[in-house]
Protein backbone atom coordinates (compact mmCIF):
# COMPACT_ATOMS: atom_id res chain seq x y z
CA UNK A 1 0.00 0.00 0.00
CA UNK A 2 2.89 2.61 0.86
CA UNK A 3 4.30 1.33 -2.79
CA UNK A 4 1.53 2.24 -4.47
CA UNK A 5 0.89 5.60 -2.73
CA UNK A 6 4.17 6.77 -3.20
CA UNK A 7 3.91 6.00 -7.11
CA UNK A 8 -0.18 7.53 -7.03
CA UNK A 9 2.23 10.88 -5.41
CA UNK A 10 4.41 10.80 -8.19
CA UNK A 11 1.76 10.68 -10.54
CA UNK A 12 -0.04 13.75 -9.18
CA UNK A 13 3.26 15.43 -8.81
CA UNK A 14 4.01 14.67 -12.75
CA UNK A 15 0.45 15.74 -13.47
CA UNK A 16 0.38 19.18 -11.72
CA UNK A 17 2.71 20.14 -14.17
CA UNK A 18 1.23 19.22 -17.54
CA UNK A 19 -2.67 20.05 -16.68
CA UNK A 20 -2.97 23.24 -17.53
CA UNK A 21 -2.53 22.94 -21.24
CA UNK A 22 -6.17 23.70 -22.15
CA UNK A 23 -5.50 27.41 -21.22
CA UNK A 24 -2.30 28.66 -20.79
CA UNK A 25 0.60 26.89 -22.25
CA UNK A 26 3.56 26.20 -20.23
CA UNK A 27 6.87 25.35 -21.34
CA UNK A 28 8.20 21.94 -20.76
CA UNK A 29 11.35 20.08 -20.94
CA UNK A 30 13.46 23.01 -21.46
CA UNK A 31 16.10 25.51 -19.39
CA UNK A 32 16.05 28.77 -18.07
CA UNK A 33 18.51 29.89 -20.57
CA UNK A 34 16.66 28.19 -23.48
CA UNK A 35 13.73 30.26 -22.50
CA UNK A 36 15.30 33.33 -22.19
CA UNK A 37 17.19 32.76 -25.78
CA UNK A 38 13.61 32.30 -26.93
CA UNK A 39 11.94 35.12 -25.62
CA UNK A 40 14.76 37.59 -27.01
CA UNK A 41 14.40 36.06 -30.48
CA UNK A 42 10.50 35.52 -30.29
CA UNK A 43 10.66 39.34 -28.91
CA UNK A 44 8.22 37.92 -26.02
CA UNK A 45 7.91 38.68 -22.46
CA UNK A 46 8.69 35.71 -19.88
CA UNK A 47 5.87 34.72 -17.20
CA UNK A 48 7.08 32.32 -14.33
CA UNK A 49 4.71 31.05 -11.77
CA UNK A 50 6.61 30.31 -8.75
CA UNK A 51 4.76 27.58 -6.44
CA UNK A 52 4.99 25.06 -4.29
CA UNK A 53 2.73 21.55 -4.19
CA UNK A 54 1.46 22.37 -0.68
CA UNK A 55 -0.02 25.51 -1.48
CA UNK A 56 -3.83 25.85 -1.61
CA UNK A 57 -3.73 29.28 -3.72
CA UNK A 58 -1.61 27.67 -6.34
CA UNK A 59 -3.52 24.64 -6.98
CA UNK A 60 -6.73 26.69 -7.16
CA UNK A 61 -4.82 28.87 -10.22
CA UNK A 62 -3.68 25.77 -11.81
CA UNK A 63 -7.10 23.85 -11.28
CA UNK A 64 -9.22 27.23 -12.52
CA UNK A 65 -7.68 29.76 -13.68
CA UNK A 66 -4.73 29.09 -16.15
CA UNK A 67 -7.17 26.83 -17.61
CA UNK A 68 -9.26 29.12 -19.01
CA UNK A 69 -9.71 29.67 -22.62
CA UNK A 70 -9.94 33.73 -22.34
CA UNK A 71 -6.60 33.80 -19.69
CA UNK A 72 -4.81 31.22 -22.13
CA UNK A 73 -5.27 33.89 -25.24
CA UNK A 74 -3.78 36.69 -23.58
CA UNK A 75 -0.64 34.95 -21.81
CA UNK A 76 0.19 32.94 -24.70
CA UNK A 77 0.01 35.46 -27.14
CA UNK A 78 2.33 38.20 -24.72
CA UNK A 79 4.51 35.70 -22.76
CA UNK A 80 6.72 32.45 -22.45
CA UNK A 81 4.68 30.50 -19.42
CA UNK A 82 7.02 28.82 -17.32
CA UNK A 83 6.03 26.99 -13.91
CA UNK A 84 9.03 26.79 -11.52
CA UNK A 85 8.35 24.45 -8.26
CA UNK A 86 9.99 25.77 -4.94
CA UNK A 87 9.29 22.87 -3.23
CA UNK A 88 10.18 18.76 -2.92
CA UNK A 89 7.97 16.92 -3.09
CA UNK A 90 8.49 13.81 -0.91
CA UNK A 91 6.89 10.82 1.04
CA UNK A 92 6.85 9.85 4.56
CA UNK A 93 9.85 8.09 4.15
CA UNK A 94 11.79 11.47 3.07
CA UNK A 95 12.01 9.86 -0.72
CA UNK A 96 11.75 12.43 -3.36
CA UNK A 97 8.92 11.69 -5.30
CA UNK A 98 9.23 14.89 -8.11
CA UNK A 99 9.90 13.62 -11.71
CA UNK A 100 13.42 14.41 -13.77
CA UNK A 101 11.47 17.64 -15.15
CA UNK A 102 11.24 19.44 -11.60
CA UNK A 103 14.42 17.86 -10.46
CA UNK A 104 16.14 19.84 -13.31
CA UNK A 105 14.36 23.18 -12.21
CA UNK A 106 16.04 22.95 -8.71
CA UNK A 107 18.60 25.08 -9.28
CA UNK A 108 17.22 27.65 -11.05
CA UNK A 109 14.07 27.26 -8.58
CA UNK A 110 16.60 28.19 -5.55
CA UNK A 111 18.06 31.29 -7.39
CA UNK A 112 14.66 32.88 -8.29
CA UNK A 113 13.53 32.31 -4.72
CA UNK A 114 16.93 33.98 -3.24
CA UNK A 115 17.16 36.61 -5.75
CA UNK A 116 13.39 38.04 -5.87
CA UNK A 117 12.80 37.21 -2.36
CA UNK A 118 9.98 35.55 -3.39
CA UNK A 119 8.24 34.26 0.50
CA UNK A 120 4.66 33.84 -0.85
CA UNK A 121 2.99 31.34 -2.76
CA UNK A 122 2.16 32.06 -6.08
CA UNK A 123 4.85 34.72 -6.94
CA UNK A 124 4.59 35.67 -10.56
CA UNK A 125 7.57 37.03 -11.86
CA UNK A 126 7.89 39.16 -15.42
CA UNK A 127 10.68 39.28 -17.11
CA UNK A 128 10.88 41.60 -20.56
CA UNK A 129 12.23 40.17 -23.85
CA UNK A 130 15.78 40.85 -22.76
CA UNK A 131 15.42 38.58 -19.22
CA UNK A 132 14.92 41.71 -17.27
CA UNK A 133 13.19 41.30 -13.91
CA UNK A 134 9.75 43.85 -14.95
CA UNK A 135 7.25 43.27 -12.57
CA UNK A 136 5.86 40.83 -9.95
CA UNK A 137 2.11 40.03 -8.49
CA UNK A 138 1.62 37.73 -5.29
CA UNK A 139 -1.52 35.85 -4.73
CA UNK A 140 -4.82 33.80 -6.05
CA UNK A 141 -7.46 35.65 -8.08
CA UNK A 142 -10.51 35.89 -10.75
CA UNK A 143 -9.24 35.25 -14.01
CA UNK A 144 -9.72 38.81 -14.79
CA UNK A 145 -8.15 40.28 -12.25
CA UNK A 146 -5.04 37.75 -13.08
CA UNK A 147 -5.44 38.95 -16.58
CA UNK A 148 -4.86 42.80 -15.45
CA UNK A 149 -1.36 41.31 -13.69
CA UNK A 150 0.08 40.77 -16.76
CA UNK A 151 -1.22 43.85 -18.51
CA UNK A 152 0.26 46.20 -16.17
CA UNK A 153 3.55 43.68 -16.75
CA UNK A 154 3.41 45.31 -20.36
CA UNK A 155 3.11 48.76 -19.50
CA UNK A 156 6.41 50.63 -18.34
CA UNK A 157 4.53 53.12 -15.65
CA UNK A 158 2.97 50.14 -14.11
CA UNK A 159 5.50 47.93 -13.93
CA UNK A 160 6.57 47.48 -10.23
CA UNK A 161 10.35 46.83 -10.70
CA UNK A 162 10.78 50.06 -12.58
CA UNK A 163 8.78 52.08 -10.56
CA UNK A 164 11.19 50.42 -7.98
CA UNK A 165 14.55 51.49 -9.80
CA UNK A 166 13.44 55.26 -10.54
CA UNK A 167 12.52 55.64 -6.68
CA UNK A 168 16.25 54.39 -5.85
CA UNK A 169 16.88 57.15 -8.79
CA UNK A 170 15.60 59.86 -6.09
CA UNK A 171 11.80 59.55 -7.41
CA UNK A 172 10.33 60.08 -4.11
CA UNK A 173 7.46 62.89 -4.13
CA UNK A 174 4.84 61.86 -2.05
CA UNK A 175 2.32 60.48 -5.05
CA UNK A 176 5.10 58.12 -5.94
CA UNK A 177 5.55 57.21 -3.01
CA UNK A 178 2.03 56.35 -2.41
CA UNK A 179 1.73 54.16 -5.68
CA UNK A 180 5.17 52.29 -5.38
CA UNK A 181 4.31 51.28 -1.29
CA UNK A 182 0.77 50.36 -2.21
CA UNK A 183 2.68 48.51 -5.41
CA UNK A 184 5.13 46.67 -3.32
CA UNK A 185 2.21 45.49 -0.91
CA UNK A 186 0.81 43.86 -3.26
CA UNK A 187 3.97 42.04 -4.60
CA UNK A 188 4.37 41.12 -1.03
CA UNK A 189 8.15 42.52 -1.29
CA UNK A 190 9.07 42.62 2.43
CA UNK A 191 10.89 44.47 4.23
CA UNK A 192 11.33 47.06 1.31
CA UNK A 193 7.26 47.60 1.40
CA UNK A 194 6.98 48.66 5.39
CA UNK A 195 10.09 50.92 4.53
CA UNK A 196 8.09 52.77 1.57
CA UNK A 197 5.25 53.05 3.64
CA UNK A 198 6.48 54.44 6.68
CA UNK A 199 8.91 57.06 4.10
CA UNK A 200 4.84 58.07 2.75
CA UNK A 201 3.21 58.57 6.01
CA UNK A 202 5.93 60.84 7.01
CA UNK A 203 4.85 62.78 4.41
CA UNK A 204 1.25 63.36 5.72
CA UNK A 205 0.36 65.66 8.25
CA UNK A 206 -3.02 64.43 8.02
CA UNK A 207 -3.55 60.79 8.37
CA UNK A 208 -7.31 60.39 8.46
CA UNK A 209 -8.19 61.76 5.05
CA UNK A 210 -9.75 59.13 2.98
CA UNK A 211 -7.16 58.27 1.26
CA UNK A 212 -4.84 57.93 4.03
CA UNK A 213 -7.25 55.64 5.93
CA UNK A 214 -7.32 53.46 3.25
CA UNK A 215 -3.81 53.13 2.77
CA UNK A 216 -3.07 52.27 6.38
CA UNK A 217 -5.72 49.68 6.53
CA UNK A 218 -3.46 47.65 4.15
CA UNK A 219 -0.54 48.36 6.24
CA UNK A 220 -1.72 47.98 10.37
CA UNK A 221 -0.40 44.19 11.22
CA UNK A 222 1.04 45.77 14.95
CA UNK A 223 0.30 48.07 17.65
CA UNK A 224 3.80 49.92 16.54
CA UNK A 225 2.85 50.62 13.28
CA UNK A 226 2.26 54.21 12.08
CA UNK A 227 -2.10 54.36 12.28
CA UNK A 228 -2.35 52.19 14.80
CA UNK A 229 -2.81 54.88 17.44
CA UNK A 230 -5.25 56.67 14.79
CA UNK A 231 -7.28 53.43 14.03
CA UNK A 232 -7.30 53.10 17.88
CA UNK A 233 -8.92 56.38 18.87
CA UNK A 234 -10.83 56.30 15.02
CA UNK A 235 -12.43 53.54 14.54
CA UNK A 236 -15.68 54.98 12.90
CA UNK A 237 -13.59 56.83 10.41
CA UNK A 238 -12.11 53.60 9.57
CA UNK A 239 -14.95 51.48 9.50
CA UNK A 240 -16.86 54.51 7.22
CA UNK A 241 -14.17 54.14 4.81
CA UNK A 242 -12.83 50.64 4.63
CA UNK A 243 -15.97 48.50 6.01
CA UNK A 244 -18.33 47.59 9.15
CA UNK A 245 -16.40 46.04 11.31
CA UNK A 246 -13.49 46.50 9.89
CA UNK A 247 -12.00 48.81 12.83
CA UNK A 248 -12.88 46.10 15.72
CA UNK A 249 -11.52 43.08 13.77
CA UNK A 250 -8.07 44.61 13.03
CA UNK A 251 -7.74 45.75 16.74
CA UNK A 252 -9.17 42.62 18.09
CA UNK A 253 -6.42 40.88 15.82
CA UNK A 254 -3.79 42.49 17.05
CA UNK A 255 -4.47 42.49 20.81
CA UNK A 256 -4.76 38.36 20.44
CA UNK A 257 -1.54 38.01 19.12
CA UNK A 258 0.49 40.72 20.86
CA UNK A 259 -1.09 40.23 24.31
CA UNK A 260 -3.20 36.93 24.93
CA UNK A 261 -1.35 34.44 22.94
CA UNK A 262 2.14 35.17 24.53
CA UNK A 263 0.25 35.03 27.90
CA UNK A 264 -1.24 31.53 27.22
CA UNK A 265 1.54 30.22 25.09
CA UNK A 266 4.77 31.27 26.33
CA UNK A 267 7.59 30.89 23.55
CA UNK A 268 9.64 27.76 24.47
CA UNK A 269 7.44 26.70 27.06
CA UNK A 270 5.20 24.29 27.19
CA UNK A 271 1.24 24.91 27.20
CA UNK A 272 -0.96 24.66 30.22
CA UNK A 273 -3.58 21.84 29.98
CA UNK A 274 -5.92 24.44 30.50
CA UNK A 275 -5.50 27.88 29.56
CA UNK A 276 -5.60 31.01 31.75
CA UNK A 277 -7.83 33.01 30.47
CA UNK A 278 -7.84 35.33 33.92
CA UNK A 279 -4.23 36.02 33.21
CA UNK A 280 -4.65 37.11 29.42
CA UNK A 281 -7.65 38.91 30.42
CA UNK A 282 -5.67 40.80 32.94
CA UNK A 283 -2.69 41.51 30.50
CA UNK A 284 -5.24 42.58 27.66
CA UNK A 285 -7.24 44.97 29.88
CA UNK A 286 -4.15 46.19 31.52
CA UNK A 287 -3.13 47.64 27.96
CA UNK A 288 -6.69 47.93 26.43
CA UNK A 289 -9.30 48.54 29.02
CA UNK A 290 -11.70 49.01 26.49
CA UNK A 291 -10.73 46.07 23.80
CA UNK A 292 -9.02 43.82 26.02
CA UNK A 293 -11.84 41.91 27.21
CA UNK A 294 -13.88 41.50 23.90
CA UNK A 295 -10.54 40.10 22.53
CA UNK A 296 -10.36 37.74 25.32
CA UNK A 297 -13.63 36.70 24.85
CA UNK A 298 -13.55 36.24 21.15
CA UNK A 299 -9.92 34.29 21.45
CA UNK A 300 -11.88 31.75 23.92
CA UNK A 301 -14.30 30.59 20.97
CA UNK A 302 -11.81 30.50 18.67
CA UNK A 303 -9.85 28.39 20.82
CA UNK A 304 -12.01 25.76 21.72
CA UNK A 305 -13.60 25.44 18.18
CA UNK A 306 -10.18 24.55 16.95
CA UNK A 307 -9.65 21.81 19.53
CA UNK A 308 -13.38 20.62 18.89
CA UNK A 309 -14.17 20.96 22.74
CA UNK A 310 -17.95 22.03 22.04
CA UNK A 311 -19.17 21.19 25.68
CA UNK A 312 -16.91 24.82 25.91
CA UNK A 313 -17.30 26.34 22.73
CA UNK A 314 -20.96 26.72 23.52
CA UNK A 315 -21.31 28.55 26.30
CA UNK A 316 -18.18 30.98 25.44
CA UNK A 317 -19.94 31.55 21.89
CA UNK A 318 -23.21 32.50 24.02
CA UNK A 319 -21.33 34.22 26.66
CA UNK A 320 -19.21 36.53 23.64
CA UNK A 321 -22.93 36.86 22.09
CA UNK A 322 -24.41 38.56 25.41
CA UNK A 323 -21.86 40.65 25.99
CA UNK A 324 -20.64 41.45 22.54
CA UNK A 325 -23.16 40.41 20.16
CA UNK A 326 -24.60 44.24 19.24
CA UNK A 327 -21.39 44.68 17.26
CA UNK A 328 -21.28 41.71 15.57
CA UNK A 329 -21.96 41.45 11.53
CA UNK A 330 -24.19 39.08 9.81
CA UNK A 331 -21.48 37.39 8.72
CA UNK A 332 -19.53 36.67 12.15
CA UNK A 333 -23.82 36.00 13.82
CA UNK A 334 -24.22 33.41 10.82
CA UNK A 335 -20.80 31.48 11.35
CA UNK A 336 -21.11 31.38 14.69
CA UNK A 337 -24.92 29.85 14.56
CA UNK A 338 -23.99 27.34 12.25
CA UNK A 339 -21.21 26.42 14.02
CA UNK A 340 -23.45 25.87 16.64
CA UNK A 341 -25.99 23.96 14.60
CA UNK A 342 -23.40 21.55 13.48
CA UNK A 343 -21.32 20.66 16.81
CA UNK A 344 -23.38 21.70 19.88
CA UNK A 345 -26.06 19.43 21.64
CA UNK A 346 -26.66 21.84 24.52
CA UNK A 347 -30.73 23.27 23.73
CA UNK A 348 -30.14 25.85 25.92
CA UNK A 349 -27.70 26.72 23.40
CA UNK A 350 -29.04 25.92 20.23
CA UNK A 351 -32.03 28.30 21.65
CA UNK A 352 -29.95 31.43 21.93
CA UNK A 353 -28.22 30.95 18.50
CA UNK A 354 -31.65 30.92 17.09
CA UNK A 355 -31.68 34.87 17.94
CA UNK A 356 -28.29 35.79 15.95
CA UNK A 357 -29.35 33.71 13.27
CA UNK A 358 -32.78 35.35 12.83
CA UNK A 359 -31.18 38.66 13.41
CA UNK A 360 -27.92 37.76 10.19
CA UNK A 361 -31.05 38.10 8.04
CA UNK A 362 -33.19 40.49 9.06
CA UNK A 363 -32.23 43.10 6.82
CA UNK A 364 -31.53 41.71 3.70
CA UNK A 365 -32.69 37.96 3.30
CA UNK A 366 -30.04 36.56 2.82
CA UNK A 367 -31.07 32.89 1.62
CA UNK A 368 -27.65 31.63 2.78
CA UNK A 369 -28.30 32.66 6.58
CA UNK A 370 -31.89 31.92 6.51
CA UNK A 371 -31.14 28.59 5.68
CA UNK A 372 -28.92 28.48 8.90
CA UNK A 373 -31.92 29.97 10.67
CA UNK A 374 -34.10 26.91 9.15
CA UNK A 375 -31.74 23.98 10.31
CA UNK A 376 -31.63 25.44 13.68
CA UNK A 377 -35.23 25.58 14.00
CA UNK A 378 -35.53 21.70 12.49
CA UNK A 379 -32.56 21.11 15.08
CA UNK A 380 -35.01 22.36 18.01
CA UNK A 381 -37.57 20.39 17.00
CA UNK A 382 -39.41 22.54 15.32
CA UNK A 383 -40.13 20.87 12.19
CA UNK A 384 -42.93 22.44 10.69
CA UNK A 385 -41.52 26.13 10.92
CA UNK A 386 -38.28 24.81 9.92
CA UNK A 387 -39.65 23.71 6.52
CA UNK A 388 -41.29 27.04 5.99
CA UNK A 389 -38.29 28.86 6.24
CA UNK A 390 -36.29 26.57 4.46
CA UNK A 391 -38.44 26.67 1.41
CA UNK A 392 -38.28 30.75 1.52
CA UNK A 393 -34.82 30.40 1.85
CA UNK A 394 -34.84 28.06 -1.63
CA UNK A 395 -37.43 30.32 -3.45
CA UNK A 396 -34.70 33.08 -2.58
CA UNK A 397 -31.82 31.16 -4.43
CA UNK A 398 -34.03 30.55 -7.05
CA UNK A 399 -34.50 34.17 -7.46
CA UNK A 400 -31.06 35.13 -7.57
CA UNK A 401 -30.43 32.70 -10.40
CA UNK A 402 -28.44 30.52 -7.84
CA UNK A 403 -28.49 26.58 -7.54
CA UNK A 404 -31.23 25.22 -5.20
CA UNK A 405 -30.62 21.35 -4.79
CA UNK A 406 -29.12 21.68 -1.70
CA UNK A 407 -32.11 23.78 -0.05
CA UNK A 408 -34.34 21.04 -1.92
CA UNK A 409 -32.36 18.49 -0.31
CA UNK A 410 -33.04 19.53 3.35
CA UNK A 411 -36.41 19.78 2.87
CA UNK A 412 -36.43 16.64 1.83
CA UNK A 413 -34.67 15.57 5.03
CA UNK A 414 -36.64 17.60 7.03
CA UNK A 415 -39.96 16.52 5.69
CA UNK A 416 -38.28 12.40 6.24
CA UNK A 417 -37.50 13.53 10.03
CA UNK A 418 -33.38 12.59 9.00
CA UNK A 419 -30.75 14.37 10.34
CA UNK A 420 -29.57 17.64 8.05
CA UNK A 421 -26.33 17.83 10.56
Amino acid sequence: MKKLMSVLLLCAATTFAFAQEKGMHFEHNTTWQKILAKAKAENKYIFVDCFTTWCGPCKQMSAKVFPLPVVGDFYNAKFINVKVQLDTLKDKAGKILDNEEVKSWYATGDELELKYNVKAYPTYLYFNPNGEIVHRAVGSSEADKFIAKGEDALVPEKQYYAMKRQYEGGKKDAKSLYTLAKAANEAYDQPFSKAVTDEYLATQTDLLTPENIGFLADNITASKDKGFTELLNNPEAFNKVVGDGFAESTIRSIIIREEVVPILFPKGQKAAETPDWDAALKAATAKYPTQGAEAVTFYKINYYQRKGEWNNFGPAVVDYMKSYGANASPTQMNSFAWTVFENCEDMTCVASALEWSKKSFAKDNNHMFMDTYANLLYKSGKKKEAIEWETKAKDLAVKAGEDAKDYVATIEKMQKDEKTW
